[in-house]
């Protein structure tokens, strides 16, 4: 997981959204996006269960399609989100969650100081296309 989170080589999972419809159907994506930044913090799924759940707690929680399972984001890491907004797309097939910080953190990831990063902190290099870290 370290190389996968931590290297410059570009590793993308194109068949994700393939095995979490195969394994957990009745998933939809949610794009998380903070408040007061506007960035998008990260891409997770979300059926019946985990969106009812989400609303009722007022905090950010998916369906793990690892784990096939509820995630409470920051659960473990202690990056937890207040859940402000629900958004739906057009289609109803995709939502928004925006949310808050509650500690100020995002990602379960660190920079070299210890510090909680944005999940996006990583850019493609269109020369070589290795990924840069932002955010060391």
């Amino acid at each position: 997981m370290k190389a996968l989170e931590e290297g410059t080589e570009l590793q993308l999972d194109f068949a994700k959204l393939e095995k979490a419809v195969g394994g957990c159907p009745g998933v939809i994506p949610v794009a998380v996006q903070h408040v007061e930044t506007r960035e998008i913090i990260l891409i997770a799924y979300v059926n019946d269960k985990a969106l009812r759940r989400a609303v009722e707690t007022r905090s950010a929680v998916f369906w793990s399609t690892s784990r096939n399972e509820l995630w409470e984001k920051g659960k473990t890491s202690g990056e937890t989100f207040d859940l402000l907004e629900v958004r739906v797309n057009c289609e109803q097939n995709s939502l928004v969650y925006i949310v808050r910080p509650r500690r100020g953190g995002i990602c379960h990831t660190k920079n070299k100081q210890g510090e909680p990063r944005n999940c996006y902190y990583r850019k493609l290099n269109f020369s070589d296309w290795s990924l840069e870290n932002l955010d060391p």
